[in-house]
């Protein structure tokens, strides 16, 4: 049988989600987890694969076995079995053709920012901090020339290896809760670093260092270089994955971070 797992993870500790020869991921974890409960080596395909640091309230996976199990046991075996950071939250048999990756209708990620002069203690590696004053405003309205589909090479990795940079921004949004900002953003996929590229780009314009229209002529230019620093992997969460209803499968949910 084929079975959908809904996962939430701090990634502080972890090399990323994918397999890597030489240091501790997400994807090791949750693998020795449930072949445990299965009593046989299981395999895990994600919907997205995060980076190094990077967190999720709602990562997505799919994996085959043969063992009975009731859902309630695949749940509370796997969390017996993986660390206190990473946990299993559901579990939904699906169709032999679901594809947590490809099957997927659009992925959504929040970034979270503290914007105060002081540090927080509280969200150390959870957020990210900036001491300076930003115009949550602003930023909101660069980011809109975002929205639509583009080539978004200015915001992709080097080492990225998406075979095209282009991608289809549904939403993204900037709102400030007080000393916390927030920065939304949903698309069909995401390129390597691309938010962290963007979220780095809007705080350049949100210091007043670059025009509101700054970001509409980096996707214009399409140069990586040309555009501002990758933020920092703390603040970022993959929140939500979108799949078709058939599958009837949970929706995502937004973290919450004391300052």
């Amino acid at each position: 049988m084929r079975f959908a797992l809904g996962l939430e993870y701090d990634g502080a500790a972890y090399a990323g989600w994918q397999h890597q020869g030489h240091a501790r991921t997400v994807q090791q974890v949750v693998e020795a987890a449930i072949s445990s409960v299965a009593a046989e080596p299981i395999k895990v395909v994600a919907a997205g694969r995060t980076d190094a640091g990077v967190h999720a309230t709602h990562q997505v996976v799919h994996f085959d076995s043969a063992a009975s199990r009731r859902d309630r046991g695949w749940v509370l075996g796997a969390n017996r079995n993986l660390p206190r950071d990473v946990a299993a939250l559901w579990i939904v048999p699906v169709a032999a053709a679901f594809d947590a990756r490809r099957s997927a209708l659009r992925r959504s990620y929040r970034y979270l920012i503290v914007n105060r002069p002081q540090r927080s203690a509280l969200a150390a590696g959870r957020a990210t901090w900036v001491h300076a004053p930003l115009d949550a405003g602003t930023m909101h309205d660069a980011a809109q020339a975002l929205v639509g589909e583009h080539d978004f090479s200015a915001f992709r990795a080097a080492a990225c290896e998406a075979p095209s940079a282009r991608r289809r921004v549904e939403r993204i949004a900037v709102v400030r809760r007080g000393d916390l900002l927030t920065v939304d953003v949903t698309a069909n996929a995401f390129l390597h670093h691309m938010v962290r590229n963007i979220v780095g780009s809007l705080l350049a314009i949100g210091r007043g260092e670059r025009a509101v229209g700054w970001l509409g002529e980096l996707l214009r230019a399409r140069r990586r270089a040309a555009a501002g620093a990758t933020a920092p992997a703390g603040g970022l969460y993959l929140v939500d994955v979108e799949y078709p209803a058939e599958h009837g499968l949970p929706r995502g949910r937004l973290p919450e971070v004391p300052v």
